[in-house]
């Protein structure tokens, strides 16, 4: 539909994601309303209340894909996970104490990483974990994703994440896949 190097990717802090809540909302509902997910209306306005506070965060990162023409076409945010996070918890087999160690600073959380349809298959998803990731000083970075979309897994897989585990994230989730990127292996 549009060329890939038409799209920009901003790298947007928690001030600038709320202020751009609109956008980010737009990209995930459209996004997550197909199968597997089939986010209704109501799942993304709970996504969006923890967005709110997220984006509080002084640690939140995000980015934000839009056309040249400032159509919003692809976001991903997240954050450090603090060291008493539940996100190791909702593992359903244990992993060894060193795997869940946190300290507030070794593991970026990417929470979501969303690319609306038109737009899919032009780079635009690996341009906003790269830019939501620039700078980071985390050693790794955490993530789950559903095993039965392919798209999205191959993704990661090229990008060098591994499976460490399956979790479901929240109460009643489909399982997921438990990823994580060790960004020391990251060549640039």
């Amino acid at each position: 539909m549009t060329a890939p190097e038409s799209i920009i990717v901003e790298r947007v802090d928690g001030a600038a994601a709320a202020q751009a809540e609109d956008a980010f909302t737009l990209v995930y509902a459209e996004a997550f309303a197909e199968p597997p997910y089939r986010k209704t209306s109501k799942d993304v306005e709970a996504n969006f209340r923890r967005f709110r506070s997220q984006v509080r965060k002084a640690t939140f990162r995000g980015a934000l894909a839009r056309t040249a023409g400032g159509e919003p076409v692809g976001i991903a945010y997240g954050y450090p996970l603090s060291p008493s996070t539940g996100w190791w918890d909702r593992l359903t087999t244990p992993v060894s104490e060193e795997l869940r160690r946190e300290d507030g600073r070794r593991t970026f959380g990417l929470m979501e990483l969303a690319v609306r349809t038109p737009w899919r298959r032009l780079g635009v998803a690996r341009r906003l974990h790269e830019a939501v990731l620039d700078g980071t000083t985390a050693e790794r970075v955490l993530l789950n994703a559903r095993p039965d979309v392919e798209a999205a897994q191959a993704a990661y897989r090229s990008w060098g994440y591994r499976k460490v585990g399956e979790a479901h994230p929240w109460d009643g989730a489909a399982l997921h896949d438990v990823m994580v990127l060790d960004l020391g292996a990251m060549s640039g």
